[in-house]
Formats: structure tokens, sequence, C-alpha cells
């Protein structure tokens, strides 16, 4: 029997029929789609599937950047950063799907973080895991995503959170002047306006602003002509630039301190992982202890967190496997 899941976020869609048998499956075809260019999930869906027979998909799940609202109408989600809504119930009735379900993206995320192996997994604590203890998922993409997974009987439940929206805390001095800045130029506080691919470009705006050090003419051009965000994580890691290098320290400061937070809120003593787009590609700086030592300082509760496994998920399809699995237990 066939599925059909999705990963849906802001940037990228990430589409995927899989064949499954006796709890197993393999990939039959998969697809990447910029979210940006399409007005609707319903128009990539319709593109993903001109090939496909429809009425082999048994069950279909899509994974959201959003939070999914439940009604008597049935599911529906606002993503959170791009102008659609979807509508479960219309995606069944256009494309005569049986069995849908529509679920946050970081719930996807939780089913597949218990799927991954080893391999796809960077240690950055080994920690002293409780067996069935809860865990934590956080993950900064474009937007911070963060979720929680709690033993249910046989198995561990992710359960989604809109936690990466929650005010945004300064640790130290030149956080306070982050604070500042942010309310001056935003009106709020949150950790997705720090932890996230526009995140991290606040962060360097705000550093250059302070002027103690001079902003790259070459990073200014490169930056007219490719992703702010991804310019600057270069000019960091490959060109050893002083405000690039400094805009990324500060972004693994604040996300250290907020994954050590949500260890803390969630009583993670399972295990937290660390998920999304951004991660990956900047893992020779989550490794050089910057960012353990900012989830440690936790005072009193420093012991406790330093109990808490903590690793980094660098498979980047590990929210489709989820969405996969979440597809397969609707049959």
């Amino acid at each position: 029997m066939r599925v059909l899941a999705g990963d849906i976020g802001g940037t990228k869609t990430l589409l995927q029929i899989a064949e499954c048998k006796a709890g197993r499956y393999h990939a039959v075809r998969e697809q990447r789609f910029d979210s940006a260019s399409y007005d609707s999930l319903s128009s990539i869906v319709h593109e993903f599937l001109k090939a496909e027979k429809k009425k082999n998909i048994r069950a279909v799940c899509f994974g959201i950047a959003g939070p999914v609202k439940t009604t008597a109408r049935g599911q529906s989600v606002k993503v959170t950063n791009l102008p659609w809504e979807i509508h479960g119930q219309d995606l069944k009735r256009r494309f005569k799907f049986s069995r849908l379900c529509l679920i946050n993206d970081f719930q996807a995320i939780g089913h597949g973080i218990v799927a991954i192996g080893k391999k796809d997994l960077v240690v950055l604590q080994k920690g002293k895991a409780v067996k069935h203890g809860p865990r934590a998922v956080i993950g900064a993409g474009t937007g911070l995503g963060q979720g929680v997974l709690v033993w249910l009987q046989d198995h561990y439940e992710p359960i989604a959170t809109e936690g990466g929206h929650a005010n945004f805390a300064p640790t130290n001095e030149l956080q306070i002047e982050l604070t500042r800045h942010l309310l001056k130029d935003a009106g709020r506080t949150s950790w997705e306006l720090v932890l996230s691919g526009h995140g991290l470009v606040e962060l360097y705006g705000f550093l250059k602003a302070r002027g103690k050090t001079p902003e790259s003419p070459l990073v200014v051009r490169m930056m007219q002509i490719d992703d702010p965000a991804a310019v600057i994580t270069k000019a960091a890691l490959e060109q050893n630039d002083p405000l690039a290098n400094q805009a990324l320290d500060l972004f693994v400061d604040i996300y250290g301190a907020q994954a050590g937070n949500l260890a803390l809120t969630a009583g993670a003593t399972g295990g937290v992982y660390i998920a999304g787009g951004i991660a990956p590609k900047i893992i020779s700086r989550l490794t050089d202890g910057r960012f353990m030592r900012a989830f440690l300082n936790k005072g009193k509760m420093k012991k406790y967190v330093a109990d808490i496994p903590v690793r980094v998920a660098i498979k980047p399809e590990v929210g489709l496997i989820g969405a996969v699995l979440a597809a397969m237990h609707l049959i």
C-alpha cells in the first residue's frame, strides 16, 4: 500500500510517495518545491500527483509549520511563515483521499526522531537518559519550532508547541542591548525573532548598528544577490569575517540557552534533540563547546541539565520520515 507524506515549511515543501508493508516502508518518489513559488499546498500536491494514480494512495499526512486547529469541520492550519491556509477537508475532497491528517511540523519531526539511527545524530552531550523520560525537540530554520515527546504505553507521542513565539530572555549585557533593539525594531521580543534565518540577519544588523566592528564590503555585496542568512553563515565559517563571526556566536549562545530552557520546561530527562534546517549547516559551531556552555548555564539546575543527553539531528528528511510514519498509523 502507498501513502503520501509531506513536510511543509516556509522555505521548502517536501513530498514523498512511500510503499508500506509490514510496518516498514521505502520511498517510491520524492520531490522538493520552493514553497513561496506557489499560492497553496493544493497547487503543489496537484503538480506532484499528475503522474500518480490517486486511488493507490491509502493515507496522507502533512507536517506543517503552524498550529493545527481541529473543529467539527475538520483540521486547518494557518501556515506561520507563508500566506497559506490549509484545510484538510478541502484536500480530501479535491484529491479524493480517504484518510488524511494534518500535524504540526515538529510533531512530524518528533515521530522522525524516534525512527532515525545513530549515524544521523551528532552527540553534543552524552548524558544519562532516563528510560521513557520526556524528550524535547527544538529547531531553527525559517522559524523556530519546538516540541515535546511523552511516553504513552509503548511509544513516544510527540506534542506540538508554539514555544518559539514565547518572549526572548537575555542572559548577559549584550543580550540586554539586543532586547532593547528588538523592542525598538519589532515592538516585541520572541525566540523566533533571533533563532531563525531572518533572526541571524537581525543579530547581524544589531551588531552592525553597535558600530564596534566594521562590515565587510564583500559581505554587503553578497547579501544583495543571495540569501542574507546563508551569506552571513558562509562569511563566518569559511571567511572568518569578524562581524559575521560575532553574529553566529551570538546566535549559538542564544540557541544553547533556549535549548536548555526547553529541557527544564519539558523535564526532558530522555534527551534534547536539535533539528531544523540551520543546525546541520553550522555543526562545527554547535560542537565547539559554545552551545553547551549556554545550555548548561542554569545555576542551581546545572547538574540537572548536565545529565540530559543532547543530540543534533543532521538528517534533513527527519520531518518527512515522521510524516510517513504518521500516515502509516492512519491505516
